[in-house]
């Protein structure tokens, strides 16, 4: 193979004879250099910044990598909805453990006789005032399970406040029930005195256990206390006849009753209507006589009737 070099400026030529070795040596290099280029090229990307090029290994990463955070957001979700859950029974708890402090003010309300409208349970209390200059930062609210916490705490307050409240007026209404105080009639006016008395009958000075009430046939007769009945019926001299024991060493006697309403071992009230007026046994008319023993002794009724309620 024969080549032939042209000078541009002196004209003359110049020309090679390639032996058969040369020729096949430069076809090589010829043909390998596109692939040479291109392998090179290849190895540069491979090597430099692979960002643009998704491997399978890096697709499965990938997958991994979602079904990982799948897994996550499915727990974390069930997690916010079992929170949800109590706190919503926690809620509901509230509320009724509210109801119940409503109805418990309501009848501590109704025990201590305060006015209707002076404590309404069913409406938040009535504040307010001028404003005035602020004296620090905007309040910021609590976190919201702390905050729920918070109101569980006061509500444990105010419950055993309001039970001990609650026990306190039991009691003393207990105590007041069983005060024996008051007249045993609504209507009538005392007709005989406690003590020394001329007998209505035969004239003589006699002693008188109790005191007469007299008043209109069929009158309401009251306990003066509340207590349990030991005795109901008839009794000689005293017609018919109710005792009945309060506790602490009182009882009471409510004798010449037309009827008697109430019967052995029924528990009556303070100012329940147990008999009605009469004229039974040894009476001369329509009267109740009451007597009041204190530790088995009669005592005069007078200083009882004239006591004031607790």
């Amino acid at each position: 193979m024969k080549i032939i070099l042209v000078s541009k400026y002196c004209g003359g030529t110049k020309h090679f004879t390639l032996s058969h070795w040369t020729r096949a040596l430069l076809s090589l290099c010829v043909l390998g250099l596109p692939l040479g280029i291109g392998f090179f090229a290849g190895q540069q990307v491979n090597d430099g910044d692979d960002t643009g090029i998704i491997t399978a290994e890096a697709a499965n990463e990938w997958d991994k990598t979602l079904k990982e955070q799948q897994t996550d957001i499915a727990k974390t979700h069930k997690e916010s909805s079992a929170k949800l859950s109590a706190i919503t029974l926690r809620m509901a708890e509230l509320q009724a453990r509210l109801v119940r402090l409503d109805a418990l003010g309501e009848r501590l309300t109704s025990m201590a006789k305060l006015d209707k409208g002076e404590f309404d349970f069913s409406q938040p209390p009535a504040i307010g005032g001028p404003e005035t200059q602020a004296l620090g930062e905007a309040y910021r609210a609590p976190e919201f399970m702390q905050a729920v916490e918070t109101l569980i705490d006061t509500i444990d307050d105010r419950e055993q406040q309001l039970d001990t409240l609650a026990a306190l007026m039991a009691k003393r209404k207990l105590q007041s029930d069983v005060f024996v105080a008051g007249r045993p009639v609504k209507k009538g006016w005392m007709s005989s005195r406690f003590g020394r008395r001329t007998d209505p009958f035969n004239g003589s000075i006699s002693w008188h256990n109790g005191v007469d009430f007299a008043g209109k046939l069929n009158s309401d007769i009251i306990a003066v206390a509340s207590g349990v009945v030991t005795i109901s019926g008839e009794r000689s001299g005293y017609g018919g006849m109710i005792e009945i024991s309060h506790g602490g060493g009182f009882k009471t006697r409510y004798a010449h009753n037309k009827a008697n309403l109430v019967h052995v071992g029924d528990v009556v009230k303070k100012g329940q209507v147990i008999a009605l007026m009469g004229s039974s046994g040894r009476s001369t008319g329509p009267h109740v006589h009451f007597e009041v023993f204190k530790h088995g002794r009669p005592v005069d009724p007078a200083s009882y009737v004239q006591r004031t309620h607790r």
